[in-house]
């Protein structure tokens, strides 16, 4: 069987020795718009480029506002500390997320509490949210406080996962019920809709991120998106180090980031926004030959949720043990395909064992089943 996975997976990428998990690809105006940037000498914080990719991203997503950061991290970083994220209250997440998620709640000295997966949805679960609510937490003065941990909640922030849009109204709806604010940690999902909605939007405020193996990438880059004008010109504010507009004075009028995206970055993001659009349908033409192949051989492939439009950044396939996880991971990394573990979950990583956590049911299995396997946009298409 997995001798068979693999040889299926060299047929959808013919020209690779080696087939990555996921390339970047360059076939439009990277090197135009680089070069045009190096000529324009503006290679740093300012720059025609880094305001052209906001517009664009406003322009695809339907946020009114957009705030380009250094990378995804950043950008949720700045994104907790809009929606008042504080030291030593608790944010929410889910245990099953990227390390980013956990490392940027941290950086404000806030603690993360971790909730599960769907039982379908890779993304937090909002039954386990709600049950976290309800049995564990008090509200106090307008604020949600955790009964056993006395910590305010200062924030909630789902992530979707893998591009897989999260159960949004839900989750929205226990936000504002418990006046809880929502930021989406959408890095992996640029090109992905909730019910006809970009992710990143129905929170407060959402982040992207342009990593070297994103959909579209600068390198690094992030992004934050908002339809909140106030939080956007704090956000916009405080990443270009706080600084009051003035033609010659340096005054600084609170600690701020040195968070703006360099132009030259952003020259190359532009470029590679033209293509987004064929780069999403690129990638959903492979959902559906992998959706095909593996109904076939009675094996899952983690599909797109309800009501949502994937833009199936990497594609996963679910096993039955761990023990042929494992042995599948061996036998395609050894075998000229890139596959690899899903995360492990926050929990289980030192530095967050000893925060608060929902039972993790759904989210352990998947640590133990899930793989995900090459999902570049594929050149011979």
């Amino acid at each position: 069987m997995y001798k068979d996975i693999v040889e299926f997976v060299k047929t959808l990428y013919p020209n690779e020795s080696f087939v990555p998990l996921h390339a970047p690809l360059f076939q439009g105006n990277e090197k135009k718009y680089v070069d045009d940037c190096i000529d324009s000498t503006f290679v740093s914080s300012v720059g025609q480029y880094v305001n052209k990719f906001e517009d664009m991203m406003c322009a695809y997503t339907g946020a009114k506002y957009a705030i380009a950061t250094t990378n995804g991290t950043s950008a949720l970083h700045m994104a907790l500390m809009l929606v008042g994220v504080e030291r030593d209250t608790e944010v929410l997440s889910q245990a099953l997320t990227f390390v980013a998620t956990a490392n940027a709640i941290s950086y404000i000295g806030a603690i993360p509490a971790f909730i599960d997966s769907g039982k379908e949805n890779l993304g937090m679960c909002p039954k386990s949210l709600e049950e976290f609510l309800t049995e564990n937490t008090e509200v106090r003065d307008n604020a949600t406080f955790n009964k056993r941990t006395q910590r305010r909640i200062s924030a909630c922030v789902p992530m979707h996962v893998f591009g897989h849009p999260v159960e949004m109204d839900e989750i929205q709806r226990l936000c504002k019920k418990f006046n809880i604010p929502l930021v989406e940690d959408a890095a992996e999902s640029l090109g992905s809709f909730y019910k006809g909605e970009h992710t990143g939007l129905k929170g407060d405020v959402g982040i992207l991120s342009f990593n070297g193996n994103k959909i579209v990438t600068c390198g690094g880059g992030g992004m934050i998106i908002t339809n909140n004008e106030t939080l956007a010109k704090r956000g916009k504010h405080l990443t270009t180090t706080a600084k009051q507009p003035h033609k010659w004075e340096f005054y600084h009028d609170e600690i701020g980031y040195n968070y703006r995206l360099p132009n030259l970055n952003a020259a190359l993001a532009c470029a590679q926004m033209e293509n987004l659009p064929a780069f999403v349908e690129n990638k959903r033409q492979t959902a559906a030959e992998y959706r095909n192949y593996f109904a076939k051989k009675g094996i899952r492939f983690v599909d797109e949720p309800k009501d949502t439009q994937s833009n199936f950044w990497l594609n996963a396939i679910e096993f039955n043990s761990r023990k042929e996880r494992d042995e599948f991971l061996e036998y395609s990394n050894n075998n000229g395909v890139m596959s690899r573990p899903i995360w492990r979950l926050m929990t289980d990583l030192p530095a967050f064992s000893h925060a608060f956590k929902m039972p993790m049911t759904n989210a352990s299995h998947y640590v133990d089943t899930i793989i995900n396997i090459p999902s570049s946009v594929r050149m011979n298409k």
